[in-house]
């Protein structure tokens, strides 16, 4: 199996040989951001497929969020660069959890905290962590957050 490291190598090169600027850029960023993160300790470390999970799914926010601001600006052009490259490295990510798969969870979560007699903050770290445990990468931290949040509440 290939790690998605090296899926994105080959995919780099498939956008190179077929000349797709767009493709090419995003995904040597994405490279290159997977390999800061493999030399930014005191040692280099080969990173798992979930850190390199993560590490996409963080470039994601950011060219979503970049465009939202640019949009804002009224800097058309940028925001749809960013948007451009933030649907790349989303075909890279697994596919979401709906609301309703990860409200069913928040749910279940939540009443096995109160059952164990955790309520206030403390259940809200136990949950959110329960949560995340249970939806993986699939689930937005700041979702799952604002999902318990208000189940709690």
């Amino acid at each position: 199996m290939t790690s998605l490291k090296g899926t994105l190598k080959s995919d780099l090169t498939a956008a190179m040989k077929a000349g797709d600027n767009l493709l090419k850029s995003t995904l040597r960023m994405a490279i290159a951001a997977v390999m800061n993160a493999e030399v930014a300790g005191s040692e280099a470390v080969e990173l798992t497929d979930d850190q390199v999970l993560k590490i996409l799914q963080a470039e994601t926010k950011k060219r979503l969020e970049s465009a939202e601001i640019y949009q804002q600006a009224g800097r058309t052009e940028a925001a749809a660069q960013e948007s451009a490259e933030a649907e790349i490295l989303s075909r890279y990510l697994p596919a979401a959890m709906s609301d309703d798969e990860l409200l069913v969870i928040v749910n279940e979560e939540v009443a096995a905290a109160v059952a164990a007699g955790n309520e206030g903050a403390k259940a809200m770290g136990l949950v959110v962590k329960a949560v995340r445990g249970r939806a993986g990468s699939s689930a937005d931290g700041a979702k799952i957050a604002a999902l318990v949040k208000s189940a709690l509440g």
